[in-house]
């Protein structure tokens, strides 16, 4: 009996381990849209953005540096580095990335539109190179 409640335990352990380790490895493609910044969840859906005020459209998706979605509550009152894209017609975010260290040391990336449509992404290799 103790055998089996043993084994039993382990192997929860071990099935919750595995996801943790395996988000470690998490590799994200970005869009050549998305943009590098600074964000802050002040009171949702209101954010900022580069330290300036900004909105979460309605439907915006936020996932963490394991690809989870989390929710702007979840965030509140933190800073992350962030890439993110905004919504066509309305201007408003709608996906923010927070970004692991592997993503962080991607450099450069850029931080306005001016620079992306400046420089050239290779999205294989999720690099832009400055001209």
């Amino acid at each position: 009996m103790l055998r089996c409640v043993t084994t039993g335990l382990m192997a929860g352990l071990v099935a919750f381990a595995l996801p943790g380790a395996a988000q470690a490895q998490v590799h994200r493609n970005f869009p050549a849209q998305a943009l590098r910044g600074e964000f802050v969840v002040t009171t949702p859906p209101e954010v900022l953005l580069n330290g300036q005020p900004d909105r979460l459209a309605p439907g915006a998706r936020i996932k963490g540096e394991n690809n989870l979605l989390a929710t702007p509550g979840s965030l509140s009152g933190r800073r992350f580095v962030v890439h993110y894209t905004r919504e066509s017609t309305t201007g408003l975010l709608l996906d923010v990335w927070v970004l692991n260290a592997a993503e962080l040391a991607r450099r450069p990336w850029p931080a306005t539109d001016a620079e992306a449509r400046a420089w050239a992404f290779d999205p294989q290799a999720q690099v832009w190179s400055k001209p």
